[in-house]
């Protein structure tokens, strides 16, 4: 026997690589910061690319086959619903000799059941979804049967956690997403043209966008709205509200694209009508210098301990004069000096550190330290 140091992380992912996402992001995030701190991490996950090994990255990648839209909690979930995927999982997982199982999102289809239905590796499982409704509460059965197996159980937050407690049954670590805090290490840039109100998300109703643009027509020139992402509503939203010098629609950016217009904005607005359990966009904006306006809702409450605007969901005029007072106000250096300090609070890092020592419990190895040992 040979004591090595470090962890063997396989940590699985049911929504398709090659889409962004939330889940998508904390994933490849954690699995990098793991790396950063001496483990060994690999993602198993759907991907529109063929099923293998998929080079780049700090941490390895296989891509486990292809996916299909499904509707889940206001939005379309890609996952895949194919056995031999979920197969392919595990003997990728068997092949990179992983020490244990971190599944996110497990009841998710259909990657992770091969994990939940074996005894080969203890297995942590992260739950990130806010509210039940439609077929999730179809599952609880299966559920509460299949998380039996899972070693430790966590959520992103209390909203989170709540969800999969009434699904699942069972104790919770109540964690958070965290917040890639590298990306924002530069200064901002000095302020060239109008001020300018950022929207980060995918075009579906439940992102709120189109309150968003409502509100925006109260907000005084020469202010501008700054409109990433796609979705289903963006041919609809884009006809009725078109490109104008005040409403740029930017479509899909890259990471590094979106890093540069977080710098560059004066404001971040996350308009979410619900179903958010936490708002790493909200920390995203604090991280780089935003003041961030919001929805009421408690994942974004949670997240933004009190560094953000927050008005009700749905209200454009409430929105629109919080935006008003946003970009009509000179900024105070001592709240958005707070607003990061709060943000550096929720790093990728701390967060690896916490799923280490879960980890290192499923394991039964102390929590904090010890070794594994490889037969």
């Amino acid at each position: 026997m040979v004591p090595e140091p470090g962890l063997r992380v396989a940590l699985v992912s049911p929504y398709d690589l090659s889409r962004p996402g939330g889940v998508q992001g904390q994933v490849r995030g954690l699995a990098a910061a793991l790396v950063a701190a001496g483990h060994a991490a690999v993602v198993l996950a759907p991907d529109d690319r063929r099923p293998g090994w998929v080079p780049g990255g700090p941490a390895e990648e296989y891509a486990v086959g292809r996916a299909v839209a499904l509707p889940a909690n206001g939005s379309m979930a890609p996952v895949s619903l194919s056995p031999a995927a979920a197969l392919r999982a595990r003997r990728a997982a068997a092949a990179w000799r992983a020490d244990v199982v971190h599944l996110h999102e497990p009841l998710a289809p259909l990657v992770g059941y091969g994990f939940l239905a074996s005894r080969r590796w203890p297995v942590v499982a992260t739950f990130h979804r806010a509210g039940g409704g439609g077929a999730y509460g179809l599952v609880a059965p299966l559920g509460r049967w299949a998380t039996r197996r899972v070693r430790v159980r966590c959520a992103v937050s209390e909203v989170a956690r709540e969800t999969a407690s009434a699904i699942c049954g069972g104790t919770y670590d109540v964690l958070f997403n965290g917040v890639d805090l590298a990306r924002f290490r530069r200064d901002r840039p000095a302020p060239a043209g109008p001020p300018a109100v950022l929207f980060l998300g995918r075009h579906e109703r439940r992102k709120g966008l189109e309150v968003l643009l409502e509100a925006f027509r109260s907000v005084a020139p020469p202010a501008e709205l700054w409109i990433a992402g796609v979705g289903p509503e963006t041919d609809r939203l884009r006809a009725a509200h078109p490109g104008t010098e005040r409403v740029r629609w930017l479509g899909q950016l890259s990471d590094e694209e979106v890093t540069e217009r977080l710098l560059r904005a004066t404001a971040l607005c996350a308009p979410s009508l619900g179903g958010e359990s936490f708002g790493i966009v909200l920390l995203e904006g604090m991280a780089a210098g935003c003041s961030v306006v919001a929805s009421d809702i408690a994942g974004y409450r949670a997240a933004a301990g009190g560094h953000a605007a927050l008005v009700p969901p749905g209200d454009a005029a409430a929105l629109g004069a919080a935006l008003t007072r946003v970009l009509s106000d000179a900024p105070d250096p001592g709240a958005l000096a707070a607003a990061i300090a709060h943000a550096q609070a929720w790093s990728l890092d701390r967060l690896a550190a916490r799923y280490v020592d879960l980890y290192r419990r499923a394991l039964g190895a102390p929590a904090g330290g010890g070794t594994i040992v490889r037969r």
